[in-house]
């Protein structure tokens, strides 16, 4: 890569340097915890990562973190994995993310905007009010501090309402989106075994309504640890039999009673797929999510009670959990539940105008379809209020940069950020304070000792490289559900670097401090932001009896899109006919997720194996990105070389 300066297409004024809350940060932590007072942004994330544990304790002390008993240190232990966070000290997530309530009663905690594009408003002593209502009802019910609260709803203030209720008992969230399709919802909550499940009896996406009643009896037919299932009648339906209706239990009004626990107490189980196997379950603390999103959000997002956070998500994604957490810097946080393009491409702008929106994230994917379709943002809508424009989900290519640029304001902050579910938050990305470059992301976050290695585990500059994080975070997880020996944990991140996070990234630092990010490393399918494991395809896929095998792959486009053809391994006889290409999509659309279809089905003389009989995701992957043969395949390690010309093939051609 080049090490030519080139210039920046954005700088911030001197106004945002010194108000940006990282500067005021830099100030304070230089005169109480010995930061660098000079050097800027630079000085002080070296500072983050060589003064690891001052770092942590002044980010406490600047968002006046409430431990209602000490901590004895801040790391116990810093061995990775096993990183022991501020031991002995207790706390609640949920009481944190209320704190505004007690101050701004009257404003809106949340807008909630579904496909009218109408914001409705719930303020923050409404909000407090439901979750201290709900809070009671689950103690009722005997939820627990470690008992798992299921959720299978769409983007809406329900969710949240649930999950702050959830926090302030001790509970542990985990949710899924209403587009997932039952057996896909099943792989993952039936590994965590839910008490209490909350459903909606449908959504509404691209103009439509999807009745989704069956699917919430199979999940409660095949969830059998439930208690009690509440019913939120988004379509208007009547309660089912054996469910408890939503506004009976948020009908109280009593102040919310929070449990106190312990730092490192899980506070909810995200989903990222592997390769093989079910979706890992991933479990992360009270602790570890508010230190690590009260960074995050106040210190790069730049956020505070003035703001309107608006990220288009779902609930089956971790930038759903990172958007409620806007809340703990006092952000009016924006929900929107629909469908991205609908009534047509510009939607998510036409949120962002009406909800007054001041960061306002979204995919790569989505600003790369809006340069297409020919939206002109500006033009069409008052943005004043956004002053930052965040993606994420794949890298955004230099062209998405140009266009939003051009289309939405030459002044405008644009931060592409990457980091993972796996820690829920970001490696690298915003920065306001520093210059933002053409296709790169800002710099590594503080507090985030982040690296390119080469195999042999020496830093690169300026080179791809894996990324790996050499230090503890506190979102890392504490754990995985049903892993007692933490073997599928250390297998995940840290096997090929012992000690060190190896993330499943290709990135290039540069030596200006930005990093740019290739994409995925691993073969974890990432498709508009929503990951899902190449075995969820498989399963569902090869139950039909035409297909012996399969092999599914993502490939993020030069031009910003993303590419994911499946390939299939036909039974003798059976023919890849129009009906036979509708059930393999209408399979993956019903039983796992819309978003997750083909691009393209294209029939194959077999499926290539590792030696222990593993489909080589990767190796094709890179062979499908026009790496050599040579190149891409270790030759000692495949049990049929003959298969692979066909891919290699296939990518002279769409070259």
């Amino acid at each position: 890569m080049s090490t030519v300066n080139p210039e920046p297409l954005w700088r911030p004024d001197p106004q945002c340097l010194a108000e940006a809350q990282v500067t005021r940060f830099q100030t304070w932590a230089a005169e109480r915890h010995g930061a660098p007072s000079d050097g800027g942004y630079p000085a002080l994330h070296r500072w983050s990562v060589s003064e690891l544990e001052t770092f942590w304790t002044a980010v406490t002390e600047w968002f006046d973190v409430r431990f209602t008993s000490p901590y004895a240190r801040v790391l116990g232990d810093r061995a990775m994995p096993g990183a022991q966070w501020f031991p002995g000290a207790t706390l609640n997530y949920a009481e944190h993310a209320l704190r505004a309530a007690t101050t701004r009663a009257n404003e809106p905690a949340l807008l909630y905007v579904d496909e009218t594009h109408e914001p409705r408003l719930v303020t923050w002593s409404e909000l407090r009010r439901q979750v201290g209502s709900l809070a009671a009802e689950l103690r009722r019910l005997g939820v627990r501090p470690g008992d798992r609260v299921s959720a299978y709803l769409p983007n809406i203030p329900q969710a949240v309402v649930a999950l702050l209720a959830t926090a302030a008992v001790g509970g542990v969230w985990t949710s899924c989106a209403p587009d997932f399709g039952a057996r896909s919802v099943l792989d993952r909550f039936q590994q965590v075994e839910p008490v209490i499940l909350f459903t909606v009896d449908g959504y509404r996406y691209g103009g439509k309504e999807h009745d989704r009643r069956d699917v919430v009896a199979e999940l409660r037919g095949e969830l059998p640890t439930l208690r009690a299932v509440v019913h939120i009648p988004l379509l208007g339906t009547e309660t089912p039999e054996g469910a408890l209706d939503w506004s009976d239990l948020t009908a109280g009004d009593q102040a919310p009673a929070f449990e106190q626990v312990t730092f490192d107490h899980p506070l909810w189980v995200l989903y990222s797929s592997g390769t093989t196997g079910l979706p890992k379950a991933i479990v992360q603390s009270q602790g570890g999510i508010l230190l690590e999103h009260l960074k995050q959000l106040g210190l790069h997002c730049d956020l505070g009670p003035e703001d309107r956070f608006f990220w288009y998500t779902s609930t089956g994604w971790m930038m759903w959990n990172f958007l409620v957490s806007g809340l703990l810097t006092g952000t009016t946080v924006v929900l929107y539940d629909g469908s991205p393009g609908y009534p047509d491409t510009a939607a998510q702008w036409r949120i962002a105008e009406r909800t007054g929106a001041t960061l306002y994230g979204t995919s790569a994917a989505y600003v790369m379809a809006c340069r297409k379709a020919d939206v002109h943002p500006a033009r069409d809508f008052d943005l004043s209020t956004v002053r930052c424009v965040a993606t994420t989900g794949s890298p955004l290519p230099p062209d998405g940069f140009r266009w939003l640029h051009d289309e939405v304001r030459e002044d405008l902050w644009i931060a592409s950020v990457s980091g993972g579910t796996d820690v829920c938050s970001c490696f690298a990305g915003a920065v306001p304070t520093l210059p933002v470059y053409t296709g790169e992301l800002q710099a590594p976050c503080l507090g985030t000792d982040l690296q390119a290695w080469d195999p042999s585990g020496r830093p690169v500059i300026d080179e791809v490289g894996e990324l790996v994080v050499t230090n503890p975070m506190p979102s890392m997880p504490v754990y995985f559900w049903n892993d007692p020996d933490g073997s599928r944990y250390h297998d995940s991140y840290f096997d090929t670097y012992p000690g060190v996070w190896r993330h499943g990234d290709w990135i290039t630092l540069t030596s200006r401090g930005s990093v740019v990010i290739h994409g995925r490393s691993d073969s974890t399918l990432n498709r508009q932001g929503v990951r899902m494991g190449s075995a969820d395809i498989y399963e569902a896929v090869e139950r039909l009896p035409e297909i012996k095998e399969s092999l599914v792959i993502g490939i993020e486009q030069p031009d910003g899109g993303y590419w994911m053809p499946l390939f299939v391994h036909l039974t003798p006889g059976a023919v890849l006919d129009q009906a036979l290409l509708d059930r393999i999509k209408q399979t993956i659309r019903e039983e796992l997720s819309p978003r997750h279809v083909p691009d393209e089905v294209i029939e194959v003389p077999g499926v290539p194996h590792t030696l222990t009989g593993k489909r080589i995701e990767v190796p094709v992957k890179r062979l499908l990105q026009g790496t050599p043969l040579e190149k891409a395949v270790n030759p000692g390690s495949i049990d049929n070389l003959d298969l692979l010309p066909f891919y290699e093939d296939l990518a002279r051609k769409r070259s």
